[in-house]
């Protein structure tokens, strides 16, 4: 803005040149002239200097301003102006033409506004203000109502009575114009804690807990390790005023291992009762979790080698001592039970430092050359042992098909004695049957007979008993189909003659009745 001041200069200086150079008809006309040509060259030098005081502050620009020339200097240990004092003003020019500002007297630095993208936080120290508090490292932290005034230097340095030095404030994502003399902004980024972890923060700022607080573990808001971590998310956090320690919540396995490899520990060598040693392997399975993490940090910080070498030092301790007290047999034979002892001492001697033993497995227990001989003799004697188990249980199928057969044995008897005692009753209910049947049979017989003779002694009465035996004869010879044809002559007393009186033809067919029973009682003759 100097230049506009010259250049109006000149062109003032031009002009009355001009007016001097050339002077008017009349005298009278010359001083006119040359009076305007003043009053010009006046005016066109007032105008270049208030020209020469405008300034332009684009819109992605802060105008800071430092003043060069003023009646008053800076107090001691002051850096920003609030009173119009000499140096750097706390007041900034914004966007658009200022008047006012003449050169020598302003310089305007125009400096861009400071703009924090997402993903990222600004973090803020001042160059002025009141001193830290005695023991403080970082500037309280603004409350939400007063943010956006904090931000403006005149308020900072005036009512608000600002500290001086790193503010425990940051600037989320967006744009700040901000006085640069004041604030100086260091853009970070965002502390973002990932899924399985959480972070356990170590604030260096705020209220200062209680004396009797134990390892430092304090509410959220005091300083201190905050007893409750940060949970996976994104936080815009002043990660230098709250130190940040990621923390695994995963379950993690160290392995102590005959072949141990990377990140693995080499196995245990444990001496028993009876005098053995043998190595042994080993799992233990751990986490952190969130609500020990804390612990965790207070214990050992970052150093998780630290944590490790806890581990393992009271891994190795617990396996050695239970050992002691058992013999080297009894050892391999009670593997499980070696295993819940060592989780429990373990457990309890981890959950000090905020470590979580979830589990403990035993692999492999000696090898051939440390435990071969004794484990072989047990082999011999346990197949021993099986074998008269064996044999025992062979003696013991022997008795019991033994006695299975004398069982069957027994209930066939049974059966067979059962089915004669039925057959015995069966034959006495026939006998029965047959006695009542034989029964029924004569008296029916008798009964047949007695209406027979009743009905012969009818008959014979009517036409002579030697007529009604000859009638039944012939009755006889009807149903049996008797032969009567004669093979006898039968000769009666009147010389041959068939009488009337019966006893001839009597005769005669008792002797064709017999010879017809003689002929069935011969026996026929046999084929040449």
């Amino acid at each position: 803005m100097g230049v506009v001041i010259v250049v109006g200069l000149g062109l003032a200086i031009a002009i009355v040149v001009a007016a001097v150079k050339y002077p008017a008809a009349s005298p009278r006309a010359t001083a006119s002239l040359r009076a305007g040509a003043g009053v010009v060259a006046l005016f066109v030098l007032a105008v270049s200097v208030v020209m020469s005081s405008v300034r332009y502050v684009g819109e992605d620009f802060a105008g800071i301003v430092i003043k060069n020339i003023a009646v008053k200097d800076l107090p001691q240990g002051q850096i920003i102006a609030t009173q119009g004092e000499k140096g750097p003003q706390a007041k900034i020019l914004g966007p658009g033409w200022k008047f006012g500002y003449w050169p020598v007297i302003y310089d305007i630095e125009k400096d861009r506004v400071i703009e924090i993208k997402e993903g990222q936080v600004g973090l803020m120290t001042t160059t002025d203000g009141r001193p830290l508090p005695l023991g403080e490292i970082y500037a309280p932290e603004w409350s939400q109502e007063e943010f956006q005034k904090m931000l403006g230097a005149e308020y900072f340095l005036g009512p608000a009575q600002g500290y001086k030095g790193p503010q425990a404030s940051v600037l989320t994502p967006g744009k700040y114009r901000l006085n640069t003399r004041l604030f100086h902004v260091e853009i970070v980024p965002v502390t973002n804690i990932e899924k399985a972890t959480v972070g356990v923060v170590k604030a260096n700022v705020g209220e200062k807990a209680p004396a009797t607080t134990d390892m430092a573990i304090v509410d959220r808001g005091q300083r201190g390790i905050w007893r409750q971590p940060l949970m996976p998310d994104k936080y815009y956090l002043n990660t230098k005023a709250l130190q940040m320690t990621i923390v695994s919540t995963e379950a993690q396995v160290m392995r102590y291992t005959k072949a141990a490899q990377a990140g693995e520990e080499r196995e245990i060598t444990v001496r028993s009762s009876d005098g053995f040693t043998f190595p042994v392997d080993v799992r233990v399975e751990y986490e952190i979790t969130p609500d020990d993490a804390a612990i965790v940090v207070a214990r050992f910080g970052g150093d998780w080698e630290r944590m490790q070498n806890r581990l393992n030092s009271a891994v190795r301790a617990i396996f050695r001592n239970n050992a002691e007290g058992v013999k080297a047999l009894d050892y391999v034979q009670q593997r499980s039970l070696q295993e819940s002892q060592s989780l429990l001492l373990l457990a309890a001697e981890m959950s000090k430092v905020g470590v979580t033993v979830t589990a403990v497995r035993i692999g492999d227990v000696g090898d051939e050359q440390t435990l071969g001989a004794l484990l072989k003799t047990q082999t011999d004697r346990e197949i021993a042992l099986q074998e008269q188990v064996t044999f025992q249980e062979q003696q013991r199928a022997a008795e019991q098909q033994k006695a299975l057969s004398r069982t069957q044995q027994e209930a066939e008897e049974e059966r067979r004695l059962a089915t004669a005692m039925y057959e015995v009753q069966i034959a006495e209910q026939d006998k029965e049957r047959r006695i009542i049947e034989a029964g029924a049979e004569a008296e029916a017989i008798r009964i047949k007979a007695e209406a027979q003779a009743e009905a012969y002694r009818v008959i014979a009465l009517q036409i002579g008993s030697g007529n009604a035996a000859l009638l039944e004869l012939l009755k006889i010879v009807g149903e049996r189909g008797i032969n009567i044809t004669p093979r006898v002559m039968v000769v009666g007393s009147n010389g041959g003659n068939v009488g009337t009186g019966g006893s001839t033809e009597a005769t005669a067919l008792i002797g064709t009745m017999l010879d017809t029973m003689i002929s069935r009682q011969e026996p026929s003759a046999k084929p040449q």
